[in-house]
C-alpha cells in the first residue's frame, strides 16, 4: 500500500485559501437552471376543471405529459453542471 505524502497538503490549503467554492459564472448558471425548472413547473400547471363532475381531457395533452418534464429535467441538468463544473485556473506568470 502506497504512503500518502502529507507535505503537499499545506501547499494546497494555502493556494485555495480565501477562494469561494463557486464562481460568479457558476452561480449565474445555477440561477438560470432554477429559472428553467420554474418554467417547467409553470408548464405543468393547469388543466383542472371548474366542475368536479366533468372530466377534463386537457390534463393529458403534450405540454403536461412530455414538454414540461423535459424542461424540468433540463433545468436539473443545468444545476448539476453548474455545481460540478471546475473553474478554469488562472496561469501565474
Amino acid at each position: 500500500m502506497a504512503k500518502y505524502d502529507y507535505r503537499n497538503v499545506s501547499k494546497n490549503v494555502d493556494k485555495n485559501a480565501g477562494k469561494m467554492a463557486m464562481t460568479a459564472s457558476g452561480l449565474k448558471l445555477m440561477i438560470g437552471g432554477l429559472l428553467v425548472m420554474a418554467a417547467g413547473f409553470i408548464l405543468l400547471a393547469g388543466g383542472g376543471s371548474d366542475d368536479p363532475q366533468v372530466f377534463n381531457y386537457a390534463m393529458f395533452n403534450f405540454r403536461r405529459l412530455v414538454a414540461a418534464p423535459i424542461v424540468i429535467v433540463a433545468g436539473i441538468v443545468v444545476v448539476v453542471v453548474s455545481i460540478m463544473r471546475r473553474p478554469k485556473e488562472k496561469k501565474e506568470e
